[in-house]
Formats: C-alpha cells, structure tokens, sequence
C-alpha cells in the first residue's frame, strides 16, 4: 500500500492524536495486563493472558496502520480558489427539488457521510472532482442514477 493518503489538517491531527494514545497510554496498560496475567502462573489456561496477547496484537497492527497513512499522507490546503473543485472543497449540491446539501470533499480515510465528509473516491465524489458552479454532475449510486447541481464552492 504505496497510495497517497489525502488529509484534512484536522484529520491528520487527529490520527497523530490516537497514534500517540496508542503508542503511550495504551501500550502501557497492555504490558501492565500482561505482566499481572504472566504472574498468575500456568500461561496455557490463563485467559486473561490470552486476551491481553490478543489486544496487543490489535494495538500493534492499529500503530502500524496509522504511521503508515501519516507517513503517505498528502495534507489538503485551502489554497485553491480557481472554482474548481478539489479535495478539500466544501460543495453545496441540490438534487432535483431536494433541499441543497453540503458536503466536504475529503480522503478516504476521513469520510463520514453522516457527518458531511465524503471521499472524493465515492460515486458523488468523483462526479464532483473537477466541476464548476452551475454544472449538472451525475453519479451511479447503490440507489441508482443521480443528478444534482452545484451551487457553491468553497
């Protein structure tokens, strides 16, 4: 996985925050669960020891994960403003007689429709990737066919 990954600047804040809560905090309670489950004796029926083994695993492959998206990164700077839009942008669209919606074009990494964050590798997102205000953009979507006009950039 050689890929650049697009970040918000807030996003890439974010994921050195859980980077360093993982590699700090949490590492140290995992190694205190597995000292304590190490001192129980018998390790072949210990489940405790088992379980701590286990989530260390996980904490290891999430530290793992996260330097190497932070280490692949490519920040997303505002410095655009040719009305076009780019990853980064904040999209105002409005389907058909729907009411407007906005969205804001990010990475993978950080989408979250739910909260307006959509990846410019989604069906609406590439249909957006290059537009300009006024155009229409069309995206096949799980739903089906969708149009819908640009309003804003940002």
């Amino acid at each position: 996985m050689n890929q650049s990954n697009y970040l918000t600047p807030e996003g890439e804040e974010k994921l050195q925050a859980e980077l360093q809560e993982l590699k700090g905090p949490k590492r140290e309670e995992l190694s205190q669960r597995l000292r304590s489950a190490i001192q129980m004796g018998d390790l072949s029926e210990n489940a405790d020891y088992h379980k701590a083994k286990e989530d260390q695993g996980f904490l290891e492959g999430r530290i793992q994960e996260l330097e190497a998206i932070l280490r692949n990164a490519t920040i997303i700077t505002q410095k655009q403003s040719s009305g076009v839009i780019f990853i980064g942008s904040h999209v105002t669209i409005q389907e058909g007689n729907e009411e407007p919606e906005t969205y804001h074009l990010v990475g993978p990494t950080e989408a979250d429709p739910r909260r307006g964050r959509i990846s410019y590798e989604s069906p609406i997102g590439r249909a957006l990737m290059d537009k300009k205000v006024g155009e229409i953009a069309e995206a096949e979507t799980p739903g089906g066919m969708i149009k819908f006009k640009i309003l804003k950039i940002e």
